[in-house]
């Protein structure tokens, strides 16, 4: 798909080919929950969304949302043009003896670009590693492609980067 034609938002939708390049970031107070291993692992009331154009919003949530232990430093870091360097995180959900870990399936900027410092320290997480993450009780689809972490919620219309063809969006 060389030239992507953006679906029509329905009411109460957003295209994602709105969003700008670069990314704005917002503060939304939206319900934002996180489960693995059967296991509630983050909650928040408050998050901040990266809005980019053809991708759906990323999540981060503050690392206070996390129960304690579920966020373990992985090895590895990346890069982002916009954000900075990124650090890795294990995600661990389940029961004591039962653990269920989730490998380099959550991100943070310790110390993002001037224009993402809101960001520093709060957490990201990749929706396909998890049993389940909801925004304010729907349950998410991850982004397709495996890299990208955006969320999608009834709330946005693509298409989105990450599915066949996307490469050059």
């Amino acid at each position: 798909m060389r030239h992507p034609v953006p679906d029509k938002p329905g009411p109460g939708q957003e295209s994602v080919w709105d969003y700008p390049r670069p990314p704005a970031l917002v503060l939304a107070r939206e319900r934002v929950e996180i489960h693995l291993g059967g296991r509630l692992v983050a909650a928040t009331d408050e998050v901040w969304k990266v809005l980019e154009t053809s991708h759906p919003p990323t999540y981060y949530l503050p690392r206070e949302a996390f129960a304690a232990g579920v966020l373990r430093p992985a090895a590895g870091s990346s890069h982002c043009e916009w954000k900075g360097q990124a650090a890795y995180l294990d995600v661990v959900g389940g029961a004591p003896g039962a653990e269920v870990v989730a490998p380099r399936a959550a991100w943070t900027y310790p110390e993002p670009t001037p224009r993402f410092v809101d960001l520093a320290h709060a957490v990201a997480v990749m929706a396909a590693q998890m049993d389940r993450c909801t925004v304010d009780g729907e349950t998410v689809t991850p982004q397709p492609g495996g890299f990208y972490g955006g969320w999608i919620t009834s709330k946005v219309s693509g298409p989105f980067k990450g599915i066949p063809g996307s490469w050059g969006w």
